[in-house]
């Protein structure tokens, strides 16, 4: 009986209680979507990012009485769980110019903003900034930017009821990937993930080793000999367990940079930003004879840079120094520092340079592989934190041995030799093993290819010496 007079209690104060509350009214922010003017001080997104960069503090608060906004257009989602919090915008629905992320104390979005929605982003009393690389918008707390508070996000993030179809940028590869792109929808259309990545039938990121993002290699076939493109998933997602899908085809997916601000990533918005035909690979030949225990007695090349002068117009009789793209070249240098005693090296790098592209060539003189059997070749390689930078070595054929002739030859990867990794310590020298070219034929010739991740701030140096060709 007591129990009862308690729970008869307890529903008459629950009576009470919401009996004394009007109309449902919790004071949840009104977010439904209505046909909105456009607001009359209108600023473009590219604009706030532009004070961002000319803040001596990196922040730029708005003030609280300017009724300044920004206009985007949705293209991030949270439905699978690959974003929490945080809804991207872009300043067009084709071909945009710049992107900004929206920071809000809230989760799930993608129910109250669709990908192509028309949104008003009010900046009166927000703080703009950078973090992890990327602009963003949100509330100042102390020196950082904290996420905007659900009671404020119905007047601060005004939703129209226009969606929009975005269309996504057309990307041939990580050569293209530019600052301005960031936070932007971009397409690559005909990509895939590695081979080591398939080979280990890995998932997005329920990997042992995945700590809050798993990060997986996708290589491009119109720019397949770059740096493969890092894509980020998060260890949340609905989706991580899933395998990689196998084939190549299109992948739909939002620029970003990583946590450190070192690389270049990509990260979807669920697994139907794939269309991919299994059946289908982006494959090149590679020249892959295999590596053996030891170097022939027949010195066909041996160059350790030591008898040049220093600079780039310093390669030896019979070597191309083949700048493709930027004002970055390789160069005969000498080691300083914990590494003077190593004396003279060559390295190609386009840090600071203010390139926004950067491809260079080293080629060897041309070899007849014809002439005698068992050649083998070797190199060491070291990096001055090589960062979102790639080195790469190639061989031909078909090439006319001129400059002008380095963009029409066919060069195939060389899949064998080992090249130092951008975790290896500041200083290693790295051997790349004694690789064969016994399988290779004709008169050819090595080019050694550095490429810069698009970023100048970030790209880093690859350090090249002791090169050799022997033979039996």
């Amino acid at each position: 009986m007591k129990n009862f007079n308690k729970l008869f209690a307890i529903a008459v104060l629950s009576v009470i209680t919401f009996s004394c509350v009007e109309d449902d009214d919790f004071n949840l922010p009104d977010t439904a979507a209505i046909d909105i003017e456009a607001p009359a001080n209108l600023i473009d997104i590219s604009s706030v990012i532009g004070q961002i960069g000319q803040a001596q503090t990196g922040l730029v608060t708005f003030d609280p009485n300017n009724d300044q906004f920004i206009e985007g257009f949705v293209i991030s989602s949270d439905e699978a769980g690959n974003y929490f919090e945080e809804l991207i915008i872009q300043d067009a629905i084709e071909n945009p110019t710049a992107g900004i992320k929206i920071l809000i104390d809230n989760s799930p979005l993608f129910t109250t903003y669709a990908i192509g929605q028309r949104v008003y982003i009010k900046l009166d009393g927000l703080t703009a900034g950078l973090s992890n690389g990327v602009p963003v918008l949100g509330i100042n707390g102390n020196g950082t930017i904290e996420k905007i508070a659900p009671a404020l996000q119905g007047s601060v993030v005004l939703r129209d009821s226009e969606v929009f179809n975005i269309v996504p940028t057309p990307i041939s590869g990580p050569s293209e990937f530019r600052t301005e792109k960031l936070l932007t929808l971009i397409q690559l259309p005909e990509a895939q993930f590695t081979d080591a990545d398939l080979a280990s039938n890995r998932t997005f990121a329920s990997e042992p080793t995945d700590q809050f993002d798993g990060v997986r290699l996708v290589q491009t076939c119109g720019d397949f000999f770059a740096a493969p493109i890092r894509m980020e998933t998060s260890t949340f997602s609905d989706f991580k367990a899933l395998r990689l899908p196998e084939g190549s085809g299109s992948i739909t997916a939002i620029l970003q940079r990583d946590f450190r601000d070192e690389f270049f990533v990509i990260a979807i918005n669920s697994p139907d930003d794939f269309i991919f035909d299994e059946s289908v690979r982006c494959n090149f030949a590679i020249v892959a004879c295999g590596t053996v225990a030891t170097a022939g007695t027949n010195i066909l090349l041996s160059e350790n840079f030591e008898t040049q002068s220093t600079g780039a117009a310093a390669m030896p009789a019979g070597w191309t120094n083949f700048q493709e793209a930027g004002t970055q070249t390789w160069e005969v240098y000498t080691a300083s520092g914990a590494n003077a005693s190593l004396g003279k090296s060559v390295n190609c790098g386009s840090f600071r340079s203010g390139d926004v592209n950067t491809a260079a060539w080293l080629i060897t003189p041309q070899f007849d592989f014809d002439a005698q059997a068992g050649e083998v070749f070797s190199f060491e390689t070291s990096n001055s934190f090589a960062d979102g930078s790639s080195m790469e070595l190639l061989y031909s054929n078909d090439w006319d041995g001129t400059a002008a002739g380095v963009d029409t030859a066919s060069w195939e990867p060389m899949s064998d030799p080992v090249i130092v990794s951008d975790s290896e310590n500041f200083g290693n020298w790295v051997f790349s093993g004694h690789v064969s070219l016994d399988c290779v034929t004709g008169t050819g010739a090595i080019a050694f290819r550095y490429v810069g991740s698009g970023d100048p701030g970030t790209d880093g140096t690859y350090e090249l010496d002791n090169i050799s060709l022997s033979s039996d």
